[in-house]
């Protein structure tokens, strides 16, 4: 069996879960809604506050969809109850953020500022404090949607591996490299 397929998922206090005919797995709970479609295949069975993943055969489309539904749905399960928060640096001289509702202002450095539109689901927050980076928050119930938008905001401006100037995530450790003049010895 697999690992992560096999475990059960403990349904807190206020989270309700329903399947349909069509497999379509509805997660409520005091942060919102989600739904997920699951294969045909694959049985969700809900128990006593405890929700659990069963796979027809031993087959290899199988065993990769157990652990697959599994994860999706125990991300489903946290979102509604807790949230996801991400949170992404601005590392640059003259980098900035700021939002007016859900569109981002950033300048990274271009000739022009740029306008993000973040989608309704995804609370954003920006906040800057003298003499430290910018900082951009980003909160969701949806693990998919909030790594899809802070993914699409870091590849407006990836780090780069010399200064390390760019868009990147708290406490992301960034590979390093020395610069062409590290190397030599200098004039001969």
């Amino acid at each position: 069996m697999s690992r992560i397929g096999k475990m059960p998922i403990n349904l807190p206090v206020g989270v309700k879960i329903s399947v349909d005919k069509s497999n379509i797995v509805t997660v409520k709970g005091p942060k919102g809604e989600l739904k997920q479609q699951v294969d045909k295949d694959i049985e969700i069975a809900v128990e006593d506050s405890v929700l659990s993943v069963k796979r027809p055969t031993e087959q290899q489309r199988h065993r990769a969809m157990h652990g697959l539904y599994r994860a999706l749905l125990n991300n489903m399960v946290q979102g509604v109850t807790e949230g996801f928060k991400t949170e992404l640096e601005l590392v640059g001289v003259g980098f900035r953020a700021s939002n007016q509702g859900q569109i981002l202002e950033l300048a990274l450095g271009f000739s022009h500022p740029i306008y993000f539109v973040v989608p309704r689901e995804v609370k954003v927050t920006t906040e800057t404090v003298k003499g430290k980076n910018p900082i951009i928050t980003l909160e969701c119930s949806d693990k998919q949607l909030i790594g899809q938008v802070a993914a699409k905001l870091r590849s407006l401006r990836k780090p780069e591996p010399y200064k390390g100037k760019g868009v990147k995530f708290v406490g992301e450790v960034l590979r390093r490299k020395a610069g062409k003049t590290s190397g030599k010895g200098g004039k001969k």
